[in-house]
């Protein structure tokens, strides 16, 4: 008798190989007319630590619950970072809210230099030498958020040559 290759529910799921890292839990409450709802919020910053990185921010009952959502967004919304030797192609600077971000190449040896949520977020797109400063807020969402907004907007200047068509 022949058994199907399909999964079993109760089967263990391979673990992806993506990087998943929770940067934030947060007891958020809202007020009703019955009382106030008690929920948690999570951010999770994902990655494949090759020049993908996601960030995901997301509310549920639980903690568990929360954590699967944000991870669930942040790999629906993954970016590519292009890496140059292990490091960006060039400085950059991003703003979010108070949050402003300078993020800035390094040389090979280096490491990472920055603060606990902009660290995350660039380890997650497997960037390995880069310097980073913080300015305006110590927010770790906000930072987060500043963080990939700078990464986004990273293209490499060849693109921008190509464009300009400078040689």
């Amino acid at each position: 008798m022949a058994y199907s290759q399909t999964p079993n529910r109760n089967s263990p799921r391979p673990q992806p190989e993506g990087f998943e890292q929770v940067l934030q839990i947060r007891r958020v409450s809202k007020k009703t007319q019955g009382g106030s709802q008690v929920a948690f919020s999570a951010l999770v910053v994902t990655g494949d630590k090759k020049g993908k990185v996601g960030l995901g921010l997301a509310k549920a009952p639980n903690v568990a619950d929360a954590i699967k959502k944000s991870i669930r967004l942040g790999n629906r919304d993954l970016v590519m970072v292009p890496i140059k030797e292990g490091t960006i192609p060039y400085e950059t600077k991003s703003k979010f809210g108070a949050a402003e971000v300078l993020l800035r190449p390094a040389p090979k040896g280096t490491g990472i230099i920055a603060g606990s949520a902009v660290r995350a977020v660039v380890e997650a797109a497997g960037i390995t030498d880069i310097v980073c400063k913080s300015l305006g807020s110590n927010n770790k969402t906000t930072n987060a958020r500043a963080t990939f907004k700078a990464l986004k907007h990273i293209e490499l200047l060849d693109k921008k040559y190509k464009l300009l068509k400078i040689k």
